[in-house]
């Protein structure tokens, strides 16, 4: 027989990452495709571990979802608008498939665990996640745990003020003002019609105010020691400095500015796919 093995998933709007580790850690097997309709993911995913004997499964997942540990709907997907995932629940359909026990949250909290504890927030206490790419979100690992309140934390859908002469709408279905919808990849590509933003020092000037206001909210809400930037629109060359730069502006020398210190507090991830390795960290630590 088989020795039992761990099994890492994360999910997107557009991907799905899987990786299968042994015991002491070596990854035996790993592989993506395409998200598409959630049963065809569950047959996916139980085809690529290839009948091994599951020890704990972790998922990382887009939400919105159920994370609280001591709910019987945990890993469920609430409303969204990617077809079929809306009520489903991947985490426990692959749990009960393999008998296996399963952890799941969501990919920005399982990315914020992975830097904390193998990336670019080593040596940090409370470690933020902040992700700028089709969307954006954010998840803190304090300590090695994750923030969950009733659901978990929905960071880019909270309000910005606009920058004078601003009057390019919203990417947000939901919401006139908010980080994402004017900072998030989509409201970015719409701003630079066609030019790239390292170029268009009007609108970058733009996105690092907003992306700063997020940052200063943070600062006042979660107290994190350090802020990892992931997603594509943060690999812009030079925009996480003026990032900072607007982020100290805006907490002007008041209490949480302590935290900022001289360089360092933003930072860039360093983890090629923190979700996934965050995913596996969950799995890992279901071992009995």
């Amino acid at each position: 027989m088989s020795q039992p093995v761990f099994f890492a998933v994360e999910t997107g709007g557009t991907k799905i990452v899987w990786r299968i580790a042994d015991a002491a850690g070596a990854v035996l097997d790993q592989g993506r495709f395409a998200t598409g309709r959630p049963e065809a993911a569950v047959e996916a995913l139980i085809e690529a571990a290839d009948g091994r004997s599951i020890a704990g499964l972790g998922v990382a997942s887009f939400g919105p979802l159920m994370v609280d540990p001591a709910s019987a709907d945990r890993g469920l997907m609430l409303a969204t608008p990617k077809p079929g995932w809306a009520g489903f629940n991947l985490s426990k359909s692959l749990a009960d498939h393999f008998g296996a026990p399963f952890a799941v949250d969501t990919d920005v909290n399982a990315a914020a665990v992975a830097e904390a504890r193998l990336g670019a927030g080593r040596g940090a206490r409370a470690v933020a996640y902040v992700t700028v790419g089709t969307g954006i979100g954010g998840g803190l690992c304090v300590d090695g745990r994750t923030l969950k309140g009733g659901l978990h934390p929905e960071i880019g859908h909270l309000s910005v003020r606009r920058g004078e002469g601003d009057a390019q709408p919203s990417a947000c279905a939901f919401h006139p003002d908010c980080v994402e919808g004017l900072a998030a990849g989509p409201a970015v590509q719409a701003r630079l019609a066609g030019r790239r933003l390292e170029d268009a020092d009007e609108i970058r000037a733009w996105v690092a105010d907003y992306l700063g206001q997020l940052v200063a909210g943070l600062l006042f809400a979660w107290a994190p020691d350090r802020i990892v930037f992931g997603g594509g629109v943060m690999s812009t060359p030079g925009l996480i400095a003026e990032v900072e730069v607007a982020a100290r502006r805006r907490v002007n020398g008041y209490g949480p500015a302590v935290l900022m210190g001289d360089s360092g507090f933003l930072v860039a991830a360093a983890l090629e796919n923190a979700g996934l390795d965050g995913a596996m960290l969950m799995a890992r630590g279901l071992r009995a």
